[in-house]
């Protein structure tokens, strides 16, 4: 199968395309064509099914205002955190790899992150939380409907939990408050303002 990567996909809000078949070593020379050319494009691979997604400017907000509230949230309660962005990561021996919207290691830098957030604006193809089991992704967070799932990784499944197991003290209603992408800069001062007070 053809696909043009620049023209297509790129011109459509939140496009996706399933390969089937797909070898590991093909993923990889994928992987390094792209580059950073293309950073609007996601790349999941789940044992030889590969999904490609374009994200939309609607999808690039709201990821961002959750990496600005994250961070605001760190600084703000003095956890020494290492943000690793859309990194892609990848275990050629469990066959997955896939690179998140966001993602952070909690005290120093790690191989594999503390957290990864995804945010999920249409229905993917190929199922994420398997792949981050694989990756050994302890805590895994989809923002979905103007609300956090968040999923905690015990030794062979992740368990749907109301809080935040690495991070017990965030108040994550409280979080999902303040996305809001529209009024970003006002919305983290605001959050930031409301931590202050709640110490």
């Amino acid at each position: 199968m053809s696909v043009n990567l620049a023209e297509p996909l790129l011109a459509q809000p939140e496009q996706r395309v399933i390969l089937e078949g797909v070898s590991w070593q093909q993923y990889e020379i994928l992987l390094a064509t792209l580059g950073d050319d293309f950073p609007n494009l996601r790349l999941s691979y789940l044992e030889g099914t590969l999904e490609i997604m374009t994200t939309s400017p609607e999808h690039e907000e709201l990821k961002t205002i959750i990496a600005m509230l994250m961070e605001a949230y760190f600084q703000e309660t003095r956890i020494r955190f290492h943000g690793i962005g859309s990194a892609t990561f990848r275990k050629a021996a469990k066959q997955r790899g896939l690179e998140p919207d966001e993602c952070y290691c909690l005290g120093q830098k790690k191989e594999i992150p503390d957290i990864v957030i995804e945010v999920i604006l249409s229905s993917g193809m190929v199922d994420k939380l398997d792949i981050y089991q694989g990756l050994r992704v302890p805590g895994v967070w989809f923002w979905a409907n103007n609300q956090f799932s968040l999923y905690h990784l015990r030794s062979a499944h992740y368990e749907l939990l109301s809080s935040s197991e690495l991070l017990p003290e965030l108040d994550i209603a409280l979080l999902a408050s303040y996305v809001q992408p529209a009024d970003q800069f006002d919305a983290v001062m605001a959050f930031r303002d409301v931590m202050r007070q709640q110490r």
